[in-house]
């Protein structure tokens, strides 16, 4: 900080300049034209959404392929550009950066529900300052400004356009960045350590849910939908949501979007995201809810516990990932869901499992101790030294 500190009373003591990002750059949009058959097998990288909304640096070791003629007109992605998630199920997934931070050595394409940012000047900002900069509170707040909708939110990019942000000397941003990912690099080598820890229980929870064998004796497989029913809920709009009513909201993410005064499931029951970053992924609420569009529930039966359906669908989560549509905004069809094939052991069986996975799974995600206490701590100090260095005083010239 003191470096920071003699750099910014040297470089800049007066404050920085602020620029519109219209009048320092250009924006391009994603594919077009492109239909199923084009992904999956093509000859180019494809940017999924996901890679977008995931990673404030793009992650360019990516498995998406796109299939490009030759002549065909379509936007690349080049290093030093930003890349934004522009339309999205939720007013929260609009407007996330990714910055390309290293030379890509082919051709990358974007997906259709990202648009990309390109300085007209590279020089101006270093790439991995940028990383940090467009996932801060304060800039953060300005693009959801931007964005509008009722079933779908998009970014208006003329308003986009006219969001201001200051241009600190290179000096300074180089010292920002060795400061910031300090943090990040911190944070991750917590997060491998926790990593491994989840694996050793995914072992073991693996060897209790696994029916082979002598453990095969008495349990019957089931479609999901021959048990019980998958249910949609309802979406509510952003006026009906209330910080101080009683029941979470859950639509597009297994983090609530808001509270309710009224709930349409009951306490102990399992949902998985079917739209947006989240879907596929598979959730557990222990309190009356109300569950959205964005979130299918499973109901009720005699036949299954609810605890153990949870523990059984999240060891299988993939199954339900890698069957979501991600042309566009991910999808989750229910039918994916009601056709899923599942073990059903005794109730006692089941009873007896769950309440081993319960005494495993707090050692790997209670937030009040251990690794994810300490990854939660690190992110909020990151978090806090991100605002304070990312905060300029504007130059008055």
């Amino acid at each position: 900080m003191s470096r920071l500190n003699k750099l910014i009373e040297e470089l800049c003591p007066e404050g920085v300049e602020w620029k519109k990002l219209g009048d320092i750059g250009s924006f391009y949009g994603g594919l077009t034209g492109k239909s199923k058959k084009d992904f999956g097998n093509g000859n180019a990288k494809f940017i999924t959404y996901m890679n977008v909304y995931s990673n404030p640096a793009l992650n360019p070791e990516t498995t998406d392929t796109v299939q490009i003629s030759e002549g065909e007109k379509q936007n690349k992605v080049q290093y030093g550009d930003i890349l934004f998630t522009g339309s999205s199920e939720t007013p929260d997934e609009c407007g996330m950066s990714s910055v390309v931070t290293i030379e890509l050595n082919e051709d990358y394409y974007l997906n259709s529900f990202c648009f990309g940012y390109r300085l007209h000047k590279q020089d101006e900002f270093l790439p991995d300052y940028l990383k940090h900069y467009f996932r801060s509170q304060e800039v953060r707040r300005e693009i959801a400004r931007t964005a509008s909708g009722v079933t779908r939110y998009n970014v208006s990019k003329a308003k986009f356009a006219k969001i201001e942000i200051p241009v600190p000397p290179l000096p300074v941003q180089e010292e920002i960045v060795r400061i910031l990912d300090k943090f990040t690099t911190l944070e991750a080598e917590l997060e491998a350590e926790l990593d491994c820890r989840k694996r050793q229980y995914e072992f073991y929870r693996d060897q209790l849910l696994s029916f082979e064998g002598e453990r095969s004796e008495g349990v019957k497989w089931m479609k999901l939908g021959d048990i019980t029913e998958i249910l949609r809920g309802r979406r509510l709009t952003k006026k009906e949501l209330s910080n101080t009513a009683s029941y979470p909201v859950f639509h597009g993410g297994i983090a609530p979007i808001g509270f309710y005064s009224q709930f349409n499931r009951p306490a102990n029951t399992v949902m998985i995201i079917n739209v947006g970053a989240s879907a596929g992924t598979v959730g557990f609420c222990n309190q009356d809810f109300w569950s959205s569009d964005g979130c299918f529930c499973i109901g009720k039966s005699e036949k299954i516990n609810d605890k153990f359906l949870y523990y059984l669908l999240a060891k299988n989560q993939h199954s339900f990932v890698t069957r979501v549509r991600h042309a566009g905004i991910p999808t989750l069809d229910s039918k994916v869901i009601a056709d899923y094939t599942i073990p059903v052991p005794s109730l006692s069986e089941q009873r007896r499992i769950v309440s081993i996975l319960d005494r495993f799974e707090a050692l790997t995600t209670d937030l009040q101790s251990g690794l994810p206490a300490e990854i939660k701590a690190r992110r909020k100090q990151y978090e806090y030294y991100r605002e304070k260095l990312l905060t300029f005083k504007r130059c008055q010239n």
